[in-house]
């Protein structure tokens, strides 16, 4: 029989499929790789956040600040290179700079014993706050670099083609998939999301395993900020305002427990491409405003933590 713990990550896949069809069945044109391959043109940021939020959240933690670490980066990005700064130099200074910063916030809730929520809180205003010290106004970009990584099609068959950017948040969940299930971090990192008084017991590596957490958020959220400059070619302090909300939104929706313990980066990938088909789906209408994405999504949310809620109810009333 199938785990129950696989249960939210089956609905996440077929309510994809299902709504793929259903666009496929209703709009002309929409049944075409290259339709599904623009989910992950136009969602490599979100989907490289948050592969990076769910360790966060899988470990019983949250992450706010996510969204104002990728504008931070659009930022100081632009000033960089605006002085003349290799994009070499200016890329491993902002994945440094977003990997810092995420451990120092996974210190103090762990040291100090605070709530992620008030941490990563004061880290959303803190890195937002320091992109309008850097420029109250848009930088605009005009490296060769960037404009060419913005601009490249990597052709595929059947004259199709995806970004660079795309390559990268592949790559990204590559790792993710691999750090999760085949290494001692991701198993402590379950653990620790399970229970972590137990963890502490078994003598885990409870403390290590947090800052590992939240900088390897950090880290995710400083590359979609990367990506997120090629897409934008410009750093702006208002740059991905709110789109935390959407990537907690994207681990939920594709089964990744609240509580801790219990997720998967697959079903984060299909829960951000299931965003992505909303906005799709919204776009060949035509007639709908952009705002239905975020009505649709609250509904999935909701509907998702409620079967959370009766999984989680079974579960203890099997064990009572």
């Amino acid at each position: 029989m199938l785990k129950r713990n696989y249960i939210p990550l089956g609905v996440t896949i077929g309510l994809f499929l299902l709504m793929f069809v259903a666009g496929s069945f209703r709009y002309t044109g929409f049944f075409s790789g290259q339709v599904l391959l623009n989910l992950l043109i136009d969602n490599a940021f979100l989907l490289i956040t948050a592969v990076g939020m769910t360790f966060v959240i899988v470990s019983g933690g949250i992450d706010l600040s996510v969204g104002s670490v990728i504008a931070l980066t659009t930022m100081v990005s632009a000033s960089l290179l605006q002085q003349g700064w290799p994009p070499a130099l200016v890329i491993l200074l902002v994945l440094i700079m977003g990997t810092i910063f995420g451990t120092a916030m996974g210190a103090a809730i762990h040291y100090f014993n605070i709530q992620p929520f008030i941490v990563t809180l004061a880290g959303m205003f803190l890195a937002r706050g320091l992109c309008y010290v850097i420029s109250i106004n848009t930088i605009t970009i005009d490296n060769a670099f960037y404009t060419a990584a913005a601009q490249t099609k990597i052709k595929l068959p059947g004259d199709q083609f995806v970004s660079i950017s795309v390559i990268i948040a592949l790559v990204v969940v590559a790792l993710g998939i691999y750090l999760a299930h085949y290494t001692k971090f991701g198993r402590n990192t379950y653990a620790i999301g399970g229970s972590e008084a137990s963890s502490l017991l078994m003598g885990l590596p409870v403390a290590r395993t947090k800052l590992m957490v939240y900088g390897f958020s950090g880290l995710c959220s400083a590359l979609a900020g990367v990506v997120f400059t090629f897409y934008m070619l410009s750093g702006y302090g208002l740059h991905a305002n709110g789109m935390e909300l959407d990537v907690i939104a994207a681990v939920v929706i594709g089964g990744t427990l609240l509580t801790g313990g219990v997720g998967y980066v697959v079903g984060t990938f299909f829960g951000v491409m299931i965003q992505g088909v909303i906005q799709t789906i919204i776009s060949f209408e035509g007639t709908l405003s952009s705002w239905w994405t975020r009505i649709v999504i609250g509904v999935l949310l909701l509907l998702f933590i409620l079967l959370q809620r009766l999984l989680g109810e079974r579960r203890l009333a099997e064990r009572g």
